[in-house]
């Protein structure tokens, strides 16, 4: 699946290269989904072509070729049902028991960033077993794989496995999933101050992130850690 500025970015794209032949520039991509920098269009291009809808050719300028277009996309535009990049992640299947070792079985849902923020993933790549008590009360719960050494001070090491509660709220000091501008998530502890939110890495080699309350989405609480060795 595709989140929604990934999908607007496809759609440009190819629009573009069917109008005059080539793709556009950076800058053009840049204006055209209304980012504010171009760090965003390379993370949007990146994940495109880790999904394998377009190749990047190298060496060459403007060097993006269209591999596919999603299923439900004809040659004329885009028609596709898409998980929007604001939206939460969708509610997992339900937690199944496994009696011998009383255990649940939650899905993980790709990977977290704990450093710079990457693209929000939202589809069930596998599952894991975690034990019962780690889930904190009633709720939708989920696991994500963490990347990066931002929150290495909190215990949370790269490879990690976190286990999240589903929840759109969250209380200063808590480690949250959070959804930035829209289309980029990260694994960061949650401080609001009046109208902004400060997202803060348990590192002191990572800044602390401030953005008004509305270019920041809480998707979830973590409630547990699975350690990977």
């Amino acid at each position: 699946m595709l989140t929604r500025k990934q999908l607007e970015l496809l759609e440009f794209i190819h629009k573009r290269v069917q109008r005059d032949g080539v793709p556009p520039s950076f800058d053009e991509m840049k204006e055209a989904l209304d980012l504010r920098s171009k760090s965003g269009i390379h993370r949007l291009i990146t994940a495109l072509e880790e999904r394998g809808f377009i190749r990047r050719l190298a060496h060459r300028a403007r060097a993006i070729e269209i591999v596919k277009l999603p299923d439900s996309m004809d040659q004329s535009g885009f028609t596709p049902r898409v998980i929007e990049g604001d939206a939460p992640p969708p509610a997992p299947r339900a937690a199944m028991p496994v009696e011998a070792v009383h255990a649940l079985e939650l899905p993980v849902m790709g990977r977290i960033a704990a450093g710079t923020p990457i693209e929000a993933i939202s589809e069930v790549s596998h599952t894991v077993a975690v034990p019962g008590s780690m889930i904190a009360g009633s709720g939708h719960h989920y696991a994500l794989e963490v990347k990066g050494d931002s929150m290495i001070e909190a215990g949370i090491n790269n490879g990690d496995v976190v286990v999240i509660r589903e929840q759109g709220t969250a209380e200063n000091g808590e480690i949250v999933v959070a959804l930035v501008e829209g289309h980029e998530a990260t694994l960061k502890r949650f401080r609001k101050k009046g109208d902004m939110i400060a997202l803060e890495a348990a590192n002191p080699a990572y800044e602390t992130r401030v953005f008004p309350k509305g270019q920041v989405k809480v998707q979830g609480r973590l409630v547990g850690l699975i350690r990977s060795y």
